[in-house]
């Protein structure tokens, strides 16, 4: 079984203070940290880059969870390896000719390669990466199309999180997208035990109780399973 994993999205989080900011989400009981690197090409938005995950690194032991919304992946390898980050998500939409390289220089620069799919992609499109002889450890299933926090869910999305689970029982699956109390036991019953969550804890009174909701969901619907 894969292990419940909350991962608040730094997006979301007052990015002049992220070295407390990451220090607060994981005395809070976060997993992971997510990092949303955005290229102004792949999705309209720009984000942050190595540079910042290198400084971030420097205050934090936490796994930095990247999910690079970029065109050419690959040009983001090696500087996200030096910087320390610790998962690298590519998506597949940009990375279809070369995901075998991709995959192997990723974990070459001692990083867990995932795959990502934005709400168009048919889920069918990561089943070799999974099932490759050296294969991605995690696939994201955006649930909103990938470049502006505070999207509204797309419940549609978890008929690709279905089909996931019942072909890999113990993949990391994450969903990244309007996440939070009113939508989190749709995705946890489908199958996701990886949460990426933004607005839903960064705009909470108490961000410590929507991790702990979240992650009772997951750990809730896998004991039903």
């Amino acid at each position: 079984m894969a292990a419940a994993k909350i991962a608040p999205s730094m997006l979301s989080s007052d990015f002049a203070n992220l070295a407390s900011e990451a220090e607060r989400m994981v005395r809070l009981g976060a997993d992971w940290l997510h990092m949303d690197i955005m290229d102004g090409h792949f999705v309209p938005n720009l984000t942050i880059g190595a540079p910042v995950i290198q400084s971030l690194r420097k205050h934090t032991k936490a796994y930095l969870d990247c999910h690079l919304m970029v065109t050419k992946p690959s040009d983001y390898v090696e500087p996200f390896g030096k910087a320390g980050a610790s998962g690298f998500t590519f998506h597949i939409e940009v990375a279809r000719d070369n995901w075998q390289d991709l995959i192997q220089s990723i974990k070459s620069k001692g990083m867990r390669p995932g795959v990502s799919l934005r709400p168009g992609t048919p889920v069918e499109e990561v089943f070799p990466l999974v099932e490759a002889e050296n294969p991605v450890e995690l696939v994201l299933v955006m649930t909103v199309e990938p470049g502006f926090g505070g999207q509204k869910f797309m419940p549609e999305m978890m008929d690709k999180v279905r089909t996931l689970r019942k072909k890999y029982p113990s993949l990391d699956i994450e969903v990244d997208g309007g996440l939070g109390p009113s939508t989190i036991d749709v995705a946890a019953s489908a199958g996701a035990n990886c949460i990426v969550a933004g607005s839903s804890i960064f705009g909470a009174a108490d961000p410590g109780a929507i991790i702990s909701v979240l992650r009772k969901s997951v750990e809730g619907s896998q004991n039903k399973n």
